[in-house]
């Protein structure tokens, strides 16, 4: 997949396109969906397929009051997208330019002078250009004066309940812990993204060496808790290394109390001895053990570790 930042980057000749614009937090099921769909459709027709999408929430700019927190960073993002097979992705700048941008000068710019749309896929609720002024109605009319159609897409909704897939979902589920029916709705485990930092080692002490994420890792980082899932090592140019199952502390250690913040760390099974301080890593949930808790003295914690480690083991193992 091609990655541009600026519609100025897209070359010439890069040909007719069908379009899929949103912000694609998490790449779930249901922005899978549509991906799917528009890569079929550009398939039968020599189209090429782009999503566009943005480097942050809009509402981070208009509403940062009212933004809620990311599921994955933009990296992460664009290794999502990636993997569905899109001929390319346009990661705009929402920045103060691109928010008083009018909604036709951007059809204009973006859709027409650079992408050549034919297609273009957005939701019921799609709003765009300045204050939201252009809906889905209006980006009908401007396709019908530039020659490029409007697929609105119906909501993607949950085969087990009919409620409709959607990012606050998503995020609401992973606030609760429940990891595995977040993985239901993504299509994939949730993840963090980081590199290894050094800690306090106190998992080393008591025989349970554990990765720990530095704290501006990419992801949105489940609720308080024990996990097992899998570590996954990135080689310096990004791909997979290496995939280890591993036990998964999220919380601020309550037994010692001596640490402020929330962070995480994975203890990976039967490896002691892997260097991976400032190794990029990403860490995956595939189900809660429990809440974390504060034990009465060493000799209980490190019980309860076993214990955990034991469960995690039965899980991955299946």
């Amino acid at each position: 997949m091609i990655l541009f930042e600026d519609p100025s980057q897209i070359p010439p000749d890069f040909g007719q396109s069908i379009v899929a614009i949103g912000k694609f937090d998490g790449v779930h099921a249901g922005h899978r969906a549509i991906i799917e769909r528009m890569i079929a459709a550009a398939a039968s027709s020599g189209l090429r397929s782009v999503a566009v999408t943005f480097d942050r929430n809009p509402l981070a700019l208009l509403a940062p009051q009212r933004c809620p927190r990311p599921l994955v960073g933009n990296r992460q993002k664009v290794e999502l997208l990636a993997g569905t097979g899109l001929d390319a992705a346009l990661m705009l700048r929402f920045d103060e330019a691109l928010a008083a941008e009018d909604a036709g000068d951007f059809v204009r710019r973006v859709l027409v002078g650079a992408l050549r749309a034919r297609r273009v896929l957005v939701g019921r609720d799609f709003r765009f250009g300045r204050a939201g002024a252009g809906d889905v109605a209006l980006l009908e009319r401007l396709g019908g004066e530039h020659g490029f159609t409007v697929d609105v897409i119906d909501d993607i909704a949950s085969a087990e309940d009919g409620r409709r897939v959607s990012s606050t979902w998503i995020r609401e589920l992973l606030t609760q812990g429940d990891v595995s029916r977040a993985a239901t709705l993504l299509g994939r485990l949730p993840a963090v993204s980081g590199e290894v930092v050094h800690g306090l080692k106190r998992g080393r002490e008591l025989g349970f060496p554990t990765a720990n994420l530095s704290p501006d890792a990419e992801g949105f980082v489940p609720a308080d808790g024990v996990y097992a899932g899998w570590l996954v090592v990135r080689a310096p140019e990004g791909q997979a290394a290496g995939r280890y199952p591993a036990a998964i502390s999220v919380g601020a250690n309550p037994t010692f109390g001596d640490v402020d913040a929330s962070q995480v760390e994975a203890y990976v099974l039967d490896q002691t001895d892997l260097d991976l301080y400032d190794v990029r890593v990403d860490v995956l949930f595939q189900e809660r053990l429990r809440g974390m808790v504060a034990f009465d003295g060493v000799d209980a914690l490190i019980a309860q570790m076993s214990d955990d480690v034991a469960r995690t083991r039965r899980i991955l193992q299946g």
